[in-house]
């Protein structure tokens, strides 16, 4: 059975598209961060926190939810004592976070261009 957004153009620049929220939710800080950090391995809740150093555990949850109700990451609550959660990309997920690495690795690349614009950003404006 077909649902209704089956036949539906989505359009991240129109503000009622439901895929501007998943592009919100995988781009903002914790999510890019979080996807990344799950690229290479399934990772605990703690193991995940430490991983996404400044992260409070508040956010890294409100951050999971966000990203396993769009599909990106799967919670697995493994039946043993005491309780134990794993984190782990769905395809999908893992499509979004290789994506996203790629564009980490370019802006850790290029660091330095950065650095050396910002320098020359604030000199002009009267220091910062």
């Amino acid at each position: 059975m077909a649902s209704d957004t089956d036949d539906l153009a989505f359009d991240v620049f129109s503000r009622r598209c439901p895929s501007r929220s998943t592009l919100e939710h995988a781009t903002g800080r914790w999510g890019s961060l979080t996807l990344g950090a799950l690229y290479e391995e399934s990772l605990r809740f703690n193991e995940l926190r430490r991983r996404v150093d400044g992260v409070s555990e508040k956010m890294l949850s409100q951050t999971l939810h966000a990203l396993e109700r769009d599909g990106l990451v799967l919670r697995e609550a493994q039946p043993v004592n005491p309780p134990r959660v794993d984190y782990e990309l769905t395809p999908f997920g893992r499509e979004v976070a290789g994506q996203l690495l790629g564009l980490i690795r370019l802006v850790e690349g290029r660091m330095n261009e950065v650095l050396a614009a910002r320098s020359r950003y604030d000199e002009a404006r009267g220091g910062r």
